[in-house]
């Protein structure tokens, strides 16, 4: 008999996240393709990297952009939620913490996407990049 044991409650937040990244991927795809055909740009291997994209307006660039962050210090968030959930972590601020870094991604995003208020975005970023340092430093706090 296979004993079955509850999923740790600090993954939902980790599946949340990777859930509103492909929400952007999606975003970036259904703005991006129609641009892609508007400008008429044809694929081409040898231009250097980004530079045809640079030509889509704003708009459109705005999404991939993000789409990119949530593929750069979220890294760093799935890796010490998975740790804090494996140290049995999952719980109480800890937890508070992990969705705290989601919602403030998750603005983030819109912030980018939508309007892309530099002020505004870095002050999100900031705000998330100090939930990580928290989450980060209680589970090394295990360790000491």
């Amino acid at each position: 008999m296979v004993v079955r044991m509850p999923p740790s409650p600090m993954l939902a937040p980790v599946v949340a996240l990777v859930a509103w990244s492909l929400v952007i991927w999606a975003w970036m795809y259904a703005t991006r393709l129609p641009a892609i055909q508007r400008a008429k740009l044809r694929p081409d291997p040898n231009a250097p990297s980004g530079q045809q994209m640079a030509t889509l307006p704003p708009k459109v660039r705005w999404k991939a952009d993000n789409y990119n962050h949530l593929m750069e210090q979220p890294t760093l968030y799935y890796a010490i939620a998975i740790t804090l959930a494996l140290l049995g972590r999952d719980h109480g601020l800890d937890l508070i913490l992990a969705w705290a870094y989601v919602g403030l991604r998750v603005i983030h995003s819109l912030v980018q996407a939508l309007i892309n208020k530099i002020e505004l975005r870095f002050a999100v970023f900031t705000l998330s990049s100090l939930v990580l340092v928290a989450m980060t430093v209680r589970a090394a706090a295990m360790f000491l």
